[in-house]
């Protein structure tokens, strides 16, 4: 099959692309990154270079694909722009997708949502996943799409470097002994490319777990992992929180937003859809992403 993956190199574009060539399939990588070009090419795919702000590039890159993995791959360092609007950004580009799908004729899409998407409000940052599902649910009858939703992604926990480092603690405001799950980019990448290869039939909605664990395991996890036995994750009120992202420069509308979502955690109300859906695990655990850690954590 044609295939055509956005995200450029990424976390899952990369092991998906790899996957997809391994299977015989001609694949079109999508970055804005004109440098990544010999890396795709010598993965074997074929490097198209634009950008998800360019629709005409979009429709043009997608005609002729038997599917399209579509994602919102904003860079993090966003995050702490304060002239970006973070969640309007993300669905102007589902706008441009919606339009490209509908100009260039493709019919089999997968996208890439969110835990929380369900969820119109009380999800925080993960609010623009909602919107756009419901952009791309506008699509005519006749394309269909696969919604991934995964959950939290492992490599997020990086985040809690500096005050490891810092305060010898996990410092978040959710925490305790509920278990959660989480996602490694790499199982993320298995589900999509066994989607990619199954009919297409209409609508979907497809969750995507690794593993379900406590903050107070992940801590102990990743605390051996580093050397740390004794390391605690602590809970904070959402104010502090809040207080920490912005003085850290975070832009304050994001900050709130990170904020929301982790306390919709709490009680596992971002997490009712995802139990009534439970996904089989995949084969990527925590303590397999904690080797990873303690080498970002040495290095930092």
């Amino acid at each position: 099959m044609k295939i055509i993956v956005t995200g450029s190199l990424g976390n899952i574009s990369k092991p998906l692309t790899e996957e997809l060539l391994s299977k015989g399939h001609e694949v079109t990588v999508i970055s804005s990154n004109a440098e990544r070009t010999s890396d795709i090419e010598t993965l074997g795919a074929k490097a198209a270079i634009g950008t998800m702000e360019n629709v005409d590039f979009l429709t043009e890159t997608f005609r002729g694909a038997d599917v399209v993995y579509a994602m919102e791959a904003i860079n993090h360092g966003v995050f702490f722009n304060h002239e970006i609007d973070f969640i309007q950004a993300n669905i102007q580009i589902a706008k441009n997708y919606k339009e490209a799908i509908e100009k260039s004729g493709v019919k089999n899409i997968i996208h890439l949502s969110s835990i929380g998407a369900h969820m119109e409000k009380g999800n925080g940052i993960l609010a623009f996943h909602y919107e756009v599902e419901k952009i791309l649910n506008e699509l005519p009858e006749d394309v269909s799409i696969k919604f991934m939703r995964p959950v939290g992604f492992y490599y997020n926990m990086y985040a809690f470097i500096p005050t490891i480092q810092s305060q010898n603690a996990i410092i978040q405001n959710y925490g305790g002994d509920e278990k959660e799950p989480w996602v490694s980019p790499l199982d993320i990448a298995s589900v999509i490319a066994e989607e990619i290869e199954k009919p297409f039939n209409g609508r979907e909605i497809r969750y995507i777990a690794s593993e379900e664990i406590s903050p107070n395991e992940i801590a102990k996890t990743l605390g051996e992992a580093i050397g740390k036995p004794d390391l605690k994750w602590l809970e904070i009120p959402d104010e502090d929180l809040l207080n920490n992202l912005t003085n850290a420069g975070m832009n304050p509308k994001t900050a709130k937003g990170f904020v929301e979502m982790n306390a919709a955690r709490k009680g596992g109300i971002l997490y009712d859809d995802y139990f009534k859906n439970r996904p089989v695990l995949g084969r990527i655990k925590v303590k397999d992403f904690a080797k990873d850690f303690a080498k970002a954590y040495q290095n930092s």
